[in-house]
This record gives C-alpha cells, sequence and structure tokens, in this order.
C-alpha cells in the first residue's frame, strides 16, 4: 500500500461522515414498478483480471452486485465492506468488482497489480473483471452498458457518479437498484435491498 493509500484508508470514515451529514454522491434509485430488462444480463460475456471467462448465466438465482472500484480513491477502503457482503451472502450473492480508470485516473495499476493490491489489503476474494472503461464513452464494457441504458435494462440510465457505485440485479436478472458511493455497501438501504 502505498502512502496516499494508507492516508486515504485513514480517512475513509472522516469521508463517509462528511458525505453523509451533507448527502453528497448519496443517491439510491430502484425500480419499484419492478420494469423488466429489454435484453437479458446473462448473455454478455465478461472477462476477469485473470484472462479467464465468467458466464453471468452460471449466476441466474443468486443476487449481482457490480461496482466500479478503484485502487486510490477515497471509498477505497470500501473493498473491506464488499468482501463481507461476498462472505455473509455466500451462495445468494455475487459481487463482481470493475476496475476502472474513469475518475480522476485513480486506477492506474495493471491487472495483475490491482488483483495483488485487493488481495493483500483487503482480502479480496470476489471476482475482479479486466480493467475497463464504465462511464458512457467509446469502450464503455458491455456491462455498463447495460446497467446504463434503458433500452437494455428497461428503466435505468444513471451512470456511475464516481468510483464505488454500486448496481444490484435480482435473481431473474432484473436490475433492481443504483447507489451511489456514498452508500456504504453495509449500509441499510444495501442490505435490505440484498435480503429482499
Amino acid at each position: 500500500m502505498t502512502g496516499k493509500q494508507k492516508i486515504l484508508k485513514a480517512m475513509y470514515p472522516v469521508l463517509m461522515g462528511i458525505t453523509k451529514l451533507f448527502r453528497a454522491n448519496a443517491k439510491i434509485i430502484s425500480n419499484k414498478a419492478g420494469i423488466q430488462p429489454r435484453q437479458p444480463l446473462y448473455a454478455i460475456p465478461v472477462q476477469l483480471n485473470n484472462g479467464e471467462s465468467l458466464s453471468l448465466e452460471a449466476f441466474k438465482g443468486k443476487k449481482i452486485l457490480l461496482v466500479n472500484t478503484a485502487s486510490d480513491c477515497g471509498y477505497t477502503n470500501q473493498y473491506e465492506a464488499l468482501q463481507e457482503l461476498q462472505q455473509r451472502y455466500a451462495g445468494k450473492l455475487l459481487v463482481l468488482g470493475f476496475p476502472a480508470n474513469d475518475f480522476k485516473e485513480q486506477e492506474k495499476g495493471d491487472d495483475a497489480s490491482i488483483a495483488q493490491f485487493c488481495k493483500i489489503n483487503f482480502g479480496v476474494s470476489f471476482p475482479l473483471v479486466k480493467k475497463s472503461r464504465v462511464i458512457p464513452v467509446s469502450g464503455q464494457h458491455a456491462v455498463f452498458q447495460w446497467l446504463t441504458h434503458k433500452e437494455q435494462n428497461g428503466w435505468n440510465e444513471k451512470a456511475p457518479s464516481w468510483n464505488f457505485s454500486k448496481y444490484l440485479v435480482n435473481e431473474s436478472g432484473v436490475l433492481t437498484d443504483y447507489f451511489d458511493p456514498s452508500i456504504s455497501p453495509l449500509s441499510k438501504e444495501v442490505v435490505t435491498a440484498i435480503e429482499k
């Protein structure tokens, strides 16, 4: 862990307190009408950061929490909470990380160094996707195209507002919720949505 990363880790509780106080980066959007996707998420190919392919189809019947991540962000400490969620809901939930360098170049590392950083510093065992673009620009990862275009997911057009934006897909492949970065993975809102 670099000096900057150590400072960011130490400052994380302060950041979360300030953002909670001012409700910054704290938007939650839910699919209350239960709108079905127009295209299935499960058909989208995903390549993990170790080069292996991951079939989302294998996770039908489980919830999937998709999160864009970064190693040099004030929210990086959320890796720990995401790992806790993965362990707490093992067999019912897949946490899937999408490392991206889209916000202030806070993920400059390559796939191998990102995986090593996550494992050593946060004990991450959930899958990490090959480093990719998550914002709606040319080269946006197909999963994030699905998450951010209502023509595909049925209702949502909210792109990640920063690193550690979270999207929850239910057991049937329906996008149910979007959580901004300041919403902790262990917050009441996220846990309630997972337990529904």
